[in-house]
């Protein structure tokens, strides 16, 4: 099962090619990330966002790596682009959170402009040290956990 987050795209986004920035491509990853996954201090959120971001929280998600595969350019769209995310893999302490990022709902043809996958690890945020993913988070994140994302431009 996969999660659809929308996003909309800032004029700042864009560079002196009329296309979103390969560095701002990972600004508009992070925004849905954290949609996903990070409880809305307000309001109602994803059923995968149960982490909590706020300062002072025991626990935090550090980022370990990350990969993106820009596969066509994105142009200026009004609408929200589509970023289907979902999980490839739980480990003791770390999850791969995966990225389809796609023109907005009802363009067609719908294009595929970007793959990714962002390693996530868990830590106590007094001593830096990763922490293991509890069972309740397990239990919340496994509907979502399909095959890891494939990039298509590797040798």
């Amino acid at each position: 099962m996969r999660l659809h987050v929308l996003i909309p795209l800032r004029w700042s986004d864009f560079d002196a090619y009329a296309h979103v920035n390969n560095a701002e491509m990972l600004r508009i990853l992070e925004e849905a990330r954290i949609q996903a996954f990070w409880r809305p201090d307000e309001g109602i959120g994803f059923d995968t966002a149960i982490l909590d971001g706020r300062p002072g929280a025991e626990t935090i998600g550090l980022i370990a790596r990350q990969e993106v595969e820009y596969l066509a350019p994105i142009p200026y769209m009004r609408s929200p682009i589509d970023i289907e995310l979902w999980i490839g893999r739980i480990g003791g302490a770390s999850i791969e959170i995966c990225y389809e990022m796609f023109s907005p709902e009802g363009v067609t043809p719908r294009t595929l402009f970007t793959k990714a996958a962002t390693t996530l690890v868990m830590v106590a945020a007094k001593s830096g040290r990763p922490v293991r993913i509890t069972d309740s988070l397990r239990a919340v994140w496994e509907p979502y956990v399909e095959e890891p994302v494939r990039f298509t431009k590797r040798g």
